[in-house]
């Protein structure tokens, strides 16, 4: 897996390339400013980029809007973003192409090194990753004409864990249900928000998280 890191720590920057590298991932740019980070994107377009959400000038959301800028210009590209802050508003942005690839995660919530390198899988693979923070904030700002006020309880809280990008087995283990109770729920969110069965399965639960997120 190709690797773009930006982060303008550069104790962080230099960790989290040696942590990639010792999963057998090439880092093959840093940067430490938003700037840095498009023209390292477009110039070695990598498989995935980690992000950090903070970084020069301003210090205040400079990442994501870079984010924001590599999506517009090489459109589908997986980011990661990884970060000490939860920094909503230029999240939305990157939350509205439906094509997924999108994951934030929060630095000091990243306690097992496998599972923060699963989900920079999905997001290579073209899924979604959310620290439940970062989903609980963002679903803060969206409280009208809610598009899962049809979902039961028990089908919010398996979208939730889709949000965490829990495969079935691992949903099927924090609910204590069993899969295949998972997948009725499933197919019963599916339903209910309009993803019909012609789009492909990851499609489906891509389009479904990002519902979730912006409801």
């Amino acid at each position: 897996m190709r690797v773009v890191v930006a982060d303008d720590a550069v104790l962080i920057r230099e960790g989290l390339v040696r942590l990639l590298e010792e999963f057998g991932c090439e880092v093959v740019a840093t940067a430490g400013t938003g700037e840095e980070l498009v023209e390292a994107v477009l110039a070695h377009r990598p498989d995935v980029s980690v992000v950090d959400v903070r970084m020069p000038p301003s210090f205040t959301d400079e990442g994501l809007r870079a984010a924001v800028e590599i999506r517009r210009r090489v459109p589908g590209a997986p980011v990661m973003i990884l970060s000490q802050y939860v920094e909503v508003s230029y999240a939305d942005d990157l939350l509205a192409d439906a094509r997924g690839a999108v994951g934030y995660l929060l630095k000091d919530r990243v306690v097992d090194v496998e599972e923060f390198m699963d989900g920079l899988r999905r997001v290579r693979a073209g899924g979604t990753v959310f620290d439940p923070q970062v989903v609980a904030q963002l679903m803060v700002r969206r409280r009208r004409d809610d598009p899962l006020a049809s979902l039961t309880p028990r089908e919010r809280e398996v979208l939730a864990l889709m949000a965490e990008g829990k495969s079935n087995p691992a949903i099927g283990r924090r609910l204590v249900v069993t899969e295949g109770a998972v997948e009725k729920h499933i197919r019963a969110i599916f339903a209910k928000l309009g993803l019909y069965a012609d789009d492909a399965d990851q499609h489906r639960r891509v389009l479904a998280v990002l519902a979730y997120l912006r409801s």
